[in-house]
């Protein structure tokens, strides 16, 4: 009896369906079907499809809302640009540049229609005849495709089927598939009444995947032929149309076979559309496709050294905005690097360190370069390293800690690719890791930056010898002893106290005591400077001289009198933000600091005493071209005018006072016409070698030296910085006058806004080299007119 009203009740629910037995049709009978088939057909449709839209009971997912619709706009891709106009890199999550509807191949958009959706322009985003053809496939289990060139952007743009979209049935399979393709009729819909057909295709051609990582036609245009969208041809329109069914499996890189094949299906199409003839398209079919090789993509930024430290600005930047914004806004970030001058510093760096490296192979043929203060070889110095290095945490993991088989891993040698001078894209040798790091550790490295010093701008920033095989930045990141280069903040603090580049001190040995704080207590401590020749003079020399001869006697008793506190607080207010210990020998470049800080601070004398922060960054547009936002250094008045410029007057001193530790660079086009300042310096085991240049409206900074600070050369005269890091400033600086499109000019300093009271143009006395006399001896050098040959080599 339940069964038998069973069966009736759902007969009588099945409005369509035919009872086995006679009914007596009533009226009422006749009323309650047509509402049953009312409620079928109408009622219960308009409410799955509201539940879907409202996420009824939270069973369908969330849906984009009206206002998401109406505010359409993709992820694009950011783009870093030089200050002449080079993009240098990108940042993204999907690699896209928009383009406008008349920037698209016509080619392009008949073969999507002819493969995707050839009654596009009589739909209004539905398509009945394929929707009907969907339903059917999906009710015999085949999940077909049929969608629209419409309900496809809504999937593309709004991800109706992934995360918080899928709801509670969306994981059940078939329904969950069912309720992602109501979504997308419904958001279909929405696009359609919003927009125009062509904005529909223009947002579909901006926002599909091709696949490697190419997001919207253009990008892909480029990847795949080196072409701008609107000049493909019809048989790289189609390879491209034809990706789009299966991006992976019809990437012409992996599987050119099928690629081609499915390419020439969508010619076929195109021909069978008429958008093509048969005869073109039998043509185009016998094409092979010719794709343009291309480097990956590096998808946060800049692929050089300099491009961490941008990274990092731009994110502080847009902190108080979406954590991704430079990722996905389209932003045009121009920075304030010269691709020219960046050019010419990597062409430089890379003639001389090739030279110096060779140099030190030689210096050190049959031996290990490192070695303790008295030159002996550091016992077990490879195995000790071996064990900072990753592949030794991944052995130790992959072993459990047993040395024995780490040990033997780490000396099995293997195919591996290591950076060789002569070849520039890497050495494919067979070498074992320990083999390996030996290789690197005996490498040279150098940094290198320019900046003008009065907008703050860094024209140029070499990290390193090879980003591609050194990441490590040493501009930035590296902190290194300056040596003598550090002098600067001594004189600079003198001269804004009162003091003159005709003052003067007398080359004498000096022993000076103090206290240091160690291990929480006050130690006394000793210190006895020596110059770089191991003698002292006598001489009662100016402190113009004293500089340009980089004499340590003279500039550790300037210390002195002065205090350290004295010159540590200059080096500070000048720039130098890296911890620095005032103790006497703070004047020899004892404290650590980096590239970056030193020629920011010597720009300063070149800026009236105006100490101006170096920057990367000058403005940030939107996609549409309007600035969104200015970047200028900050800025603030450290020393007087007039402490200013006589510090470059007694920088320029290292070049024009007899034997300045900077004449080498008379070996260098770069003096003619020209007044040119500068300071060398080298630290106390010749492990750092440095050179600070300075031009009438350039500051350049170089830097060189091994990773390790127990490898360097054996004597101060190969390892000087005036044999080091000189020779890139004069290579580099040789380059930049040389090339006109630079619009770097040879010239003489600005003269003084401001009236020198000091006395500073004071000629330099040396004694009779047959007479032995003093200091008050005939010869005289004018230091504005006269220069002297090179002699001796810098101090410590």
């Amino acid at each position: 009896m339940r069964l038998k009203k069973a069966v009736d009740i759902l007969h009588l629910l099945n409005p369509f369906g035919r009872r086995n037995r006679p009914v007596l049709i009533t009226p009422h009978y006749r009323a309650k079907r047509l509402w049953l088939r009312f409620l079928v057909l109408v009622l219960l449709p308009v409410f799955y499809v509201q539940a879907v839209a409202w996420n009824f009971l939270w069973l369908f997912g969330s849906s984009p809302s009206l206002e998401n619709v109406e505010n359409t706009r993709p992820a694009q891709a950011s783009h870093i640009y030089t200050s002449d106009g080079k993009q240098v890199g990108m940042y993204f999550r999907e690699n896209r540049s928009p383009v406008e509807y008349n920037q698209i191949s016509g080619y392009l958009i008949n073969a999507l229609f002819a493969t995707e959706d050839i009654r596009f322009y009589e739909h209004s985003g539905v398509d009945p005849e394929a929707t009907g053809s969907i339903i059917w496939y999906l009710a015999r289990g085949d999940n077909r495709g049929g969608s629209t060139i419409t309900q496809q952007l809504a999937k593309n743009l709004y991800n109706t089927r992934r995360g918080s979209s899928q709801g509670l049935l969306g994981g059940i399979p078939l329904i969950g598939t069912i309720i992602s393709k109501t979504k997308e009729w419904i958001t279909a819909i929405r696009l359609e009444q919003l927009y125009t057909k062509e904005e529909i295709l223009t947002m579909y051609m901006n926002t599909v995947d091709f696949g490697r990582n190419s997001f919207g036609v253009k990008t892909a245009a480029e990847t795949f032929f080196d072409r701008t969208p609107d000049s493909l041809q019809v048989e790289q329109a189609a390879m491209l149309i034809g990706m789009l069914k299966a991006t992976s499996s019809y990437n012409p890189y992996k599987n050119y076979g099928r690629a081609f094949k499915r390419r020439n299906t969508v010619i076929s199409q195109m021909a069978k559309y008429g958008f093509i003839t048969k005869h073109v398209a039998d043509s185009v079919s016998r094409i092979p496709i010719v794709l343009r090789e291309r480097a990956d993509i590096h998808p946060d930024g800049a692929v050089d050294y300099y491009g961490q430290w941008l990274t990092s600005e731009l994110k502080r930047w847009a902190k108080e905005k979406d954590p991704d914004y430079i990722y996905k806004s389209g932003l045009r970030i121009y920075i304030t690097i010269d691709s020219k001058m960046q050019a010419h510093a990597e062409a430089a760096m890379q003639e001389h360190m090739k030279s110096l490296q060779d140099k030190f192979d030689k210096h050190w043929k049959g031996k290990n370069p490192w070695v303790d203060e008295q030159y002996n070889e550091i016992p077990l110095f490879i195995e000790t390293l071996i064990r900072r290095t990753d592949i030794y945490r991944i052995l130790k993991a992959k072993y459990k800690g047993n040395e024995d088989s780490i040990n033997v891993a780490l000396n099995t040698p293997k195919q591996m690719v290591v950076f060789n001078w002569n070849k520039p894209s890497g050495d494919t040798v067979i070498m074992s890791s320990m083999d390996s790091l030996r290789y690197c550790k005996r490498l040279l490295h150098a940094g290198l930056m320019t900046m003008d010093p009065f907008s703050g701008h860094i024209k140029a920033w070499v990290g390193g010898i090879n980003y591609k095989f050194f990441k490590y930045d040493h501009v930035k990141q590296s902190r290194r002893q300056p040596g003598s280069t550090f002098k600067a903040f001594v004189y600079a603090a003198a001269m804004d106290r009162g003091w003159t580049p005709c003052d003067k001190i007398q080359d004498v040995p000096v022993t000076i005591n103090y206290e240091e704080l160690e291990n929480g207590a006050m130690v006394k401590k000793s210190w006895s400077p020596h110059n770089a020749t191991g003698t002292f003079t006598g001489m009662n020399m100016t402190l113009r001289f004293a500089i340009g001869r980089s004499i340590n006697s003279v500039t550790a008793q300037l210390t002195q009198k002065l205090t350290p506190e004295v010159v540590a607080d200059y080096a500070k207010r000048l720039g130098i933000s890296s911890p620095i210990k005032a103790i006497p020998s703070i004047g020899l470049g004892s404290n650590d600091v980096t590239l970056y800080e030193m020629v920011g601070s010597y720009a300063t004398f070149l800026n009236e005493g105006v100490y101006t922060e170096p920057s990367i960054i000058s403005r940030i547009e939107d996609h549409n071209g309007n600035v969104i936002d200015q970047f200028r250094s900050r800025r603030q008045k450290v020393i007087s005018p007039e402490a200013a410029f006589l510090m470059i007057h007694m920088l320029k001193g290292t070049l024009q006072e007899p034997g300045g530790t900077a004449q080498a660079l008379f070996s260098y086009q770069v003096y003619r016409n020209n007044e040119l300042a500068g300071k060398t310096g080298t630290s106390s085991n010749q492990s750092d070698g440095w050179f600070i240049g300075l031009t009438k409206d350039l500051v350049t900074g170089v830097w060189v030296g091994a990773e390790e600070r127990s490898i360097h050369f054996r004597s101060l005269s190969m390892g000087e910085g005036a044999k080091t890091a000189l020779p890139i400033y004069g290579l580099y600086m040789e380059r930049l006058y040389a090339d006109t499109a630079v619009k770097v000019d040879e010239g003489r300093f600005a003269k003084p806004s401001v009236k020198i009271k000091a006395h500073y143009n004071c000629p330099t006395h040396l004694p009779r080299p047959d007479t032995g006399a003093t200091d008050s001896a005939v010869r005289q050098v004018r230091p504005e007119t006269d220069m002297a040959p090179p002699t001796s080599g810098d101090g410590f």
